[in-house]
């Protein structure tokens, strides 16, 4: 394996929704890729509007509404999840997320009771619509006698979260003008048992969700990807199966299993992907806790190009991909009213790739609402 796998790049991004055809609204791309990670918010929210359309004004009022909810679910980092699929996909996940954060339970002094006593007043500060800032809920902590800062506080929340009692409200402006996290009741902003019909219809549901929009991808990529083990994955594709039979494929190649949606089978096999003669070469711009970058474990590297994934400690953190491929790393910043985007390639760019990034960097700016300028890009 050379790690250029061509012949899986496309049905990747057109599974994913960066190519079309892509859905027609945010929480859509959302509802498509069951869970996004979002521990970079701002970020986050460009990632569903290059796969839905959309403003960041647009998936700030999704987020504010509910429609998009953002918590530690999967894996112990923040994921955004629409609100129709949470409760089933939480309940999937606790378990694993409460059994790996033992250590840190026993280290912060969470016990049982702890969990329960804290859980009932964060409880209370958000009922009845009450959206309470991570600053309030520890002053009401720390009046009670528990932790409102460090570990202790931070382990507080995420229980909280994991145990379907705290999910983020509405965020809040703060007087610099940046996002913060707010949180509210989960029961209140969740949809409570949609979807699921216990352990085995949810293990369905999540093979049958990653692998048709992430495919091709391996047991372990998806193992990696939601926090089960490849026991579950499996047992997951099996149920899936059953439940919805044939809408799953796989094949062998690499010397690894791949999974993907069935109508995909015919465009990664038997040969490579050809390139369509002429074609305008694409340029996005992704986050770099993208799910296409994040989405794989073991076959991150099929991704190709002559980036490397993790750029050098000086360089931008955000993810350049050229005609799918990695190619550079960006990161934006904002000087009066206009955002500036600094790109740094891994190469130099001809005529026809230049004008893409330029393309690319024009549409960040719509998504922002603020003209945009390119910085730092070799030409």
């Amino acid at each position: 394996m050379d790690g250029t796998a061509d012949w899986l790049i496309d049905t990747r991004l057109r599974r994913q929704q960066l190519r079309p055809p892509q859905a027609d609204s945010p929480d859509g791309a959302l509802k498509n890729l069951l869970a996004v990670q979002s521990q970079e918010f701002a970020y986050a929210r460009w990632s569903l509007a290059q796969r839905g359309g959309g403003d960041a004004a647009t998936l700030e009022r999704a987020v504010a509404d509910g429609t998009i909810l953002r918590t530690h679910v999967l894996r112990p980092t923040w994921h955004f999840v629409h609100r129709d699929d949470l409760d089933w996909l939480m309940d999937l996940s606790a378990p694993r997320l409460h059994q790996g954060n033992k250590g840190m339970y026993r280290q912060t002094g969470i016990d049982a009771g702890t969990a329960e006593r804290s859980g009932n007043i964060l409880a209370a500060a958000v009922a009845g619509g009450a959206h309470k800032t991570r600053e309030e809920l520890a002053g009401i902590l720390a009046a009670e006698g528990y932790p409102g800062k460090g570990l202790g506080f931070i382990y507080l929340l995420m229980h909280a979260e994991i145990s379907k009692i705290l999910v983020s409200g509405a965020p809040v402006r703060s007087a610099g003008g940046a996002l913060k996290q707010s949180y509210a009741s989960f029961p209140e902003r969740v949809a409570q048992g949609s979807g699921s019909g216990g352990r085995e219809s949810a293990l369905a549901q999540l093979a049958l969700r990653y692998f048709r929009s992430r495919g091709p991808a391996t047991v372990k990529d998806c193992a990696a990807w939601s926090g089960l083990t490849m026991k579950d994955v499996k047992e997951g594709l099996r149920l899936a199966e059953d439940i919805s039979p044939g809408a799953l494929a796989s094949f062998t190649r690499d010397g690894l299993e791949f999974h993907l949606a069935a109508e995909e089978l015919d465009a990664v096999a038997p040969g490579p992907l050809q390139a369509s003669p002429g074609a305008a070469p694409i340029v996005d711009l992704i986050q770099c806790y993208d799910e296409y970058v994040m989405g794989y474990s073991q076959t991150r590297n099929h991704l190709g190009g002559t980036a490397p994934y993790y750029a050098s400690s000086d360089a931008p953190m955000h993810v350049v991909l050229l005609d799918g491929k990695l190619a550079g790393w960006w990161r934006h910043r904002f000087t009066g009213e206009a955002c500036e985007l600094d790109v740094r390639m891994d190469r130099a760019l001809d005529s026809a790739e230049q004008a893409a990034l330029e393309d690319a960097v024009q549409r960040y700016g719509r998504f922002l609402g603020v003209p945009a300028k390119l910085v730092g890009a070799p030409r």
